[in-house]
C-alpha cells in the first residue's frame, strides 16, 4: 500500500500536479449530499457555485462529463416527502419529477456561461448491450466534439438498479451513480474521476457527523488494500444512497482502466479547480500500474472478427489526420462481423496498418462500400469506424 497522510493544504504536490498536469476530460459526480440542504430543498447557491467551477473548466478547454445525483430527491421536496420513500414507485415517480427541476437547475446556470447541455439518462442495458453501448459511446464523442456538456443520471423512472435496495441475487452492473460515473469514466476515456461528497476524502476512521473524530483525511492513495477498504463507511447518510464504501468500489472501476480518482469536499464548489490545478486537497487515488488504454485494446487484440481493405487516400487520412474511416475509402470487406467487433485495417498491398471498431455488421457494411457519405444520409452512421475508435498499429 502506498498512501501519504500529509495534510499540507499550501504548495502544489509534485505527484499530485504530475498526475493531473495532462486531464484533458474529466468525470464529475456530485452527490444528493452536497445538492441539496438538510431540509431536503436544493441548495442553489451551491449548485450555482458547481456550474460556475464546471465552466471554468470549459473554458481551459478541459471536457467536462457531470453525473448528477439529487433527481429523487428533488421530487421528495416537490410531492412534500418528509423522509425517503420506501416504495419503488413512489421512488420512480420522485424521480420523474425532480429530474426536470435538476435539468432545469443545470440548463439555466450553464447559460449563463454560453454553455451549451444535453441529457442522458442510462440504463444498465446501454452498457450490457454491445450495440447501445457503441451508440451511446459514439453520441458522448460528438457532444463534447460540439462542445456540450452532457449531463448524466440512471434513469430512474424505468431503471431500478440504483433505486432498490441492494439484493444479493441482482446482477446489476451499476447500483448507484458513483459506479455509473466510474462506467462512465472508464468507457469513454477520461482521465479523471472527480466524486464530490459531503466529506474532505478519505479518513483513517469514519468521522462523526461534525467530521472532526476521523483524523486527518489521506493525501494520496496507491493502492486500495483491505486496510484502506476498512476505513470506508458501510452507508450513506442522509437522502443519498452511495456511501465512502460505493465510493471505493466505483475508483476500483476507474483504476482498472488507469483512471486517477479524487474524493473531494463539494460542499466548496472551488475544490474543483483546485483539483484540477494539483492542489492538496481531498484524497488522490493513483492506479497503481496504469492499465494499456482502449485504443491500445483495440491494437492489440488478441484476435480480430474481420478485416477492411481501404484505398491509399483513405490510409493517408487515417495514419496523417486521424480521420473517421469513411465507406468510400473502404474498397473490401472479410469476415462474419458484428456492430462493435474490432477490425482488422489493411491497405491496398494487405498490410494491416491500423484497427477499429466497427458501427456496423458485416451484411450491412458489405452494402455501403464505396458510397459516398451524402448517399447514406438515411444510415444508423456516416461512418464506417469513428476515428475515436480507431488505433494505428506501432
Amino acid at each position: 500500500m502506498s498512501t501519504d497522510t500529509s495534510t499540507q493544504p499550501s504548495s502544489n504536490e509534485p505527484g499530485r500536479a504530475d498526475a493531473l498536469a495532462d486531464v484533458r476530460t474529466v468525470v464529475v459526480k456530485v452527490g444528493t449530499n452536497v445538492l441539496s440542504r438538510p431540509d431536503g430543498n436544493m441548495a442553489l447557491g451551491r449548485i450555482h457555485g458547481i456550474i460556475e467551477n464546471l465552466a471554468d473548466l470549459n473554458r481551459r478547454g478541459i471536457k467536462v462529463i457531470l453525473v448528477s445525483s439529487g433527481a429523487i430527491s428533488m421530487g421528495m421536496s416537490r410531492l412534500k416527502f418528509d423522509k425517503r420513500p420506501t416504495s419503488l414507485p413512489d421512488k420512480q415517480a420522485c424521480a420523474a419529477i425532480g429530474q426536470i427541476q435538476l435539468m432545469a437547475v443545470y440548463q439555466q446556470g450553464f447559460d449563463r456561461y454560453q454553455i451549451p447541455t444535453a441529457q442522458l439518462l442510462l440504463t444498465e442495458e446501454d452498457f450490457a448491450s454491445r450495440d447501445r453501448y457503441l451508440n451511446l459511446r459514439n453520441t458522448m464523442f460528438r457532444l463534447l466534439e460540439m462542445g456540450v456538456l452532457p449531463i448524466v443520471n440512471e434513469n430512474d423512472s424505468i431503471s431500478t438498479s440504483e433505486i432498490e435496495e441492494p439484493s444479493s441475487d441482482r446482477g446489476a452492473i451499476f447500483g448507484d451513480n458513483d459506479q455509473l460515473s466510474a462506467l462512465v469514466a472508464s468507457k469513454l476515456d477520461a482521465d479523471l474521476l472527480l466524486l464530490l461528497t459531503d466529506v474532505d476524502g478519505l479518513y483513517p476512521r469514519n468521522p462523526s457527523t461534525g467530521g472532526e473524530t476521523g483524523g486527518t483525511p489521506l493525501s494520496i492513495v496507491g493502492e486500495i488494500t483491505d486496510e484502506i477498504t476498512s476505513m470506508a463507511d458501510g452507508n450513506g447518510d442522509g437522502p443519498g444512497r452511495g456511501g465512502m464504501a460505493s465510493k471505493l468500489r466505483s475508483i476500483t472501476i476507474a483504476l482498472q482502466s488507469g483512471i486517477p480518482a479524487v474524493i473531494a469536499n463539494g460542499l466548496k464548489p472551488e475544490v474543483i479547480g483546485e483539483v484540477l490545478g494539483g492542489r492538496d486537497v481531498g484524497t488522490l487515488f493513483l492506479p497503481g500500474k496504469r492499465i494499456k488504454s482502449r485504443k491500445h485494446w483495440i491494437a492489440y487484440a488478441s484476435s480480430t472478427a474481420g478485416s477492411a481493405a481501404v484505398n491509399p487516400g483513405a490510409k493517408k487520412a487515417l495514419v496523417e489526420q486521424g480521420s473517421s474511416l469513411l465507406f468510400k475509402g473502404a474498397v473490401r470487406i472479410d469476415g462474419d462481423f458484428r456492430r462493435g467487433d474490432v477490425l482488422s485495417i489493411i491497405d491496398d498491398e494487405g498490410v494491416e496498418f491500423a484497427r477499429g471498431i466497427s458501427n456496423y455488421d458485416s451484411q450491412e457494411a458489405g452494402g455501403l462500400l464505396g458510397r459516398d457519405s451524402n448517399e447514406i444520409a438515411d444510415a444508423d452512421f456516416p461512418e464506417f469506424i469513428t476515428r475515436d475508435n480507431i488505433a494505428l498499429m506501432e
